[in-house]
């Protein structure tokens, strides 16, 4: 399982690739993580998928990481009378707590928090914004607004409110029923949705204590005024552009895309890139040259990882587009000009002794032509360190914990292992150097930069750089 790049892919599991055979096709087509989206299906069946990447992951000897999405607030209309409506452009519309079923002058919205938040002038969004409108007038359990755009209108469509922030936790009593469940289960990844403040993200840390690590959404415009308080409380960030695209001009999402990006760069925290990858590979075998263009630009802008959503849970090519976008990334990769561009957005490195391990392994492995860089961690942060230099070799991650190595799996150019912890300098110089020869990273005559911690197995004590040789 030596991928032959540095960018990774996250996918989906659902109806259309659940079993182990398809998991296993995956896989091998390149999948370096694994999403349990807990908006769709039961508890039971991402026990199941999640049982199956284990049973996968012990097949094939490599680390598998598993996010559990949360599925967060959702906000809906209720019914119609007859089903439907249709608005026009300009006509007045009331939205209440009143559950009588609604119709063409007015339709129940059991959300007294939207009525608590709006103000007059509060533009409010339905159906993915095919609906939209305009507050005009108030109250405790009421809106009165106008249609600024017209369509059919149907039971239970979502509800967006842009530029309002909701007096609403991203964690729903199903939210927490499901983190407890994946907790339990084991997952790698806690990814959080409807996050607004930073405080949303210290709430949700409470509860996991330290048993999985935070993957926050940012598919609200209220984060991306506090971004980076969010990403400094986060471990790992998702750029969700198919819900800031709702909240947003869709001109706007582009430009937000690549600062998010850069944000998680300095930082030296996984970003991922999601939302309509591929969107038209969940009914055809051949994206878009458009949709290629987009995965491309996601990985020219330096992302650890971009993710397929219903192209592999329920479209009908999940394997194809695996493959896809692996050869997307690869050929971006292997471009002269993405490695140009990493390095003219190459970030200084902080003034810790770690940092400056971490700079020098990338210098050295250049000057001297490594093979890789083979960096010994506990908690992980050595090989975070490692990738947020953006090298132009592998980074193997060599960890005692599982727990780390899946977590790893998310991360830019990071080849994690689990291993037994080293107790000394020939030992760490001979198991970087089976393992690199062992998983075709390096042949013989070639030269490893290592790093490491003294004393050996203390987490966030990098202050080693040895460089060795494949014999």
């Amino acid at each position: 399982m030596h991928r032959q790049r540095s960018a990774k892919i996250v996918a989906t599991l659902g109806p259309a690739s659940a079993t182990a055979e398809k998991v296993g096709e995956l896989c091998v087509a390149g999948v370096d993580v694994f999403r349990l989206n807990f908006s769709h299906g039961t508890q039971d069946d991402h026990r199941a998928r999640l049982k199956t990447v284990r049973a996968l992951e012990k097949k094939t000897g490599r680390p598998i990481g598993v996010m559990a999405d949360l599925q967060g607030p959702k906000l809906r209309l209720g019914t119609f009378a007859g089903g439907k409506v249709k608005l026009a452009q300009g006509q007045r519309f009331r939205l209440d707590l009143d559950k009588t079923q609604g119709n063409r002058e007015r339709a129940p919205l059991p959300h007294p928090e939207i009525f608590a938040a709006i103000k007059k002038g509060s533009e409010i969004l339905i159906d993915d914004g095919n609906v939209r409108l305009e507050v005009v007038k108030r109250g405790a359990d009421f809106a009165e607004t106008v249609v600024t755009a017209g369509a059919e209108l149907s039971d239970r469509k979502g509800v967006n409110v842009p530029g309002v922030v909701l007096p609403l936790t991203p964690l729903t009593p199903k939210d927490r029923s499901d983190l407890a469940v994946a907790l339990d289960m084991g997952a790698d990844w806690i990814a959080l949705s409807f996050v607004q403040r930073p405080e949303d993200v210290a709430d949700a840390r409470k509860l996991i204590a330290g048993r999985a690590a935070i993957l926050v959404k940012l598919e609200k415009p209220a984060a991306i005024t506090r971004l980076q308080e969010i990403i400094e409380l986060a471990d790992a960030v998702m750029v969700a552009r198919g819900d800031l695209g709702v909240e947003l001009p869709p001109e706007d999402v582009p430009p937000i895309q690549r600062r998010i990006v850069q944000a998680c760069r300095r930082a030296g925290k996984p970003v991922i890139v999601a939302t309509q990858m591929l969107e038209s590979m969940v009914r055809l075998p051949v994206p878009t040259r458009a949709e290629a263009s987009d995965v491309a630009t996601a990985i020219y802008e330096g992302a650890d990882a971009v993710m397929l959503s219903a192209e592999t849970a329920s479209g009908g090519y999940p394997v194809e587009a695996v493959t896809m976008m692996d050869r997307i990334i690869r050929r971006v990769e292997a471009d002269p000009g993405y490695h140009v561009a990493l390095a003219s957005a190459h970030l200084e490195p902080e003034h810790t002794a770690p940092d400056a391990i971490s700079a020098a392994a990338r210098q050295v492995a250049h000057t001297i032509r490594a093979a890789a860089i083979v960096s010994y961690t506990t908690s992980g942060a050595t090989a975070l360190r490692a990738a947020r230099e953006r090298p132009e070799v592998a980074v193997i991650g060599l960890t005692s914990r599982i727990e780390t190595a899946r977590r790893l799996a998310l991360v830019w150019g990071v080849h994690s292992v689990q291993t037994a912890d080293v107790t000394n300098f020939t030992d760490m110089v001979q198991k970087a150097v089976e393992i690199a020869h062992r998983d075709g990273f390096a042949g013989k005559g070639a030269r490893l930069v290592i790093t490491a911690g003294v004393p050996f197995g203390t987490p966030g004590a990098t202050n080693v750089l040895r460089i060795a040789w494949v014999e």
